[in-house]
């Protein structure tokens, strides 16, 4: 479960402050895919930042799972963001010297799972290699970034916070610069991974065409939540 109570976070701006997040309080369940719409600066970044315990709120309650995150020290966020949470933000922020299956692989040893230390090479292996297959990337697994597109960069990105098998799913735009046939596949894998693992999944877009997938799709406009209309998957 991922549960924001009345969430604030602002930013300095001179002698000011802008508000990003405003008083926002909402809850992704397990086994469900929660879209974020709006428009451009509304705040939805911000808010999964927040949600993902990169930023700290102003105010509020951020839960993942059974821990109130609010309350950990930056050690342990980043050991809950380890062993709990899959990242996807817009930026894929690949090591340049490895290979897409091992950026996939280096993500599983890092995630702190005894069960993950004790995985054979070869398992590891083929599950990396079945994640980049699922995103449309086998026959670049061998690749380094700079030999990938921006879209295959980014569909690494993607495979590669899958790879831990998170219970919190964190997902800022993940079909952006995919064509819509593409798109539509990445949208199929994370609603397949929330439905398998019972994870929690808070993904942003712009992409409306894939709105009636999602199980619940909610509507952020100046950092405010706004309930938009119900979809059905």
């Amino acid at each position: 479960m991922i549960r924001l109570d009345d969430v604030t976070l602002t930013f300095p701006d001179g002698d000011t402050r802008v508000t990003a997040v405003d008083h926002v309080s909402l809850t992704a369940r397990p086994g469900t895919v929660t879209g974020i719409t709006g428009p451009s600066g509304s705040g939805k970044s911000s808010l999964l930042a927040v949600a993902s315990t990169l930023i700290r709120p102003d105010s509020g309650t951020v839960v993942i799972g059974e821990v109130d995150a609010t309350r950990l020290d930056a050690a342990e966020a980043t050991e809950l963001r380890r062993t709990s949470i899959g990242i996807v933000f817009q930026q894929s922020n690949l090591l340049p010297a490895l290979i897409a299956r091992e950026q996939l692989r280096l993500m599983g040893e890092l995630g702190g799972r005894r069960r993950a230390r004790r995985r054979a090479r070869l398992a590891a292996a083929r599950r990396a290699d079945d994640l980049l297959d699922a995103v449309g990337l086998g026959a670049q697994r061998d690749k380094r970034p700079h030999q990938l597109s921006g879209g295959q960069r980014q569909r690494v990105n993607i495979a590669r916070a899958l790879m831990n098998e998170p219970v919190a799913l964190l997902v800022d735009e993940p079909t952006s610069a995919l064509d819509q046939e593409r798109g539509a596949e990445i949208i199929e894998l994370l609603l397949r991974l929330t439905a398998e693992r019972d994870a929690a999944t808070l993904l942003v877009t712009h992409d409306v065409v894939h709105l009636p997938r999602m199980h619940r799709v909610v509507r952020l406009v100046d950092g405010r939540l706004e309930q938009a209309p119900a979809v059905t998957g």
